[in-house]
């Protein structure tokens, strides 16, 4: 039987990913706009603004279960 204490980690451990994920989305913009990899930007940048829309959407269904 789970308890309340047993949830605990799966939620520290979503928050990090999730800081993870924005950190590398930041990293990948800031090497776009650089000019890196220009053969391959428009996949990049389309990557890049797909994981944007994943973390919307995982902070609108987090700050929801708040609520």
């Amino acid at each position: 039987m789970a308890d309340a204490t047993t949830s605990r980690p799966s939620e520290t451990g979503t928050a990090e990913l999730i800081s993870n994920l924005k950190s590398d989305r930041l990293w990948l913009l800031r090497q776009i706009d650089a000019g890196r990899w220009a053969q391959w930007r428009l996949d990049l940048a389309a990557l890049e603004r797909e994981l944007g829309q994943l973390l919307d959407q995982l902070s609108d269904s987090d700050s929801s279960a708040d609520a």
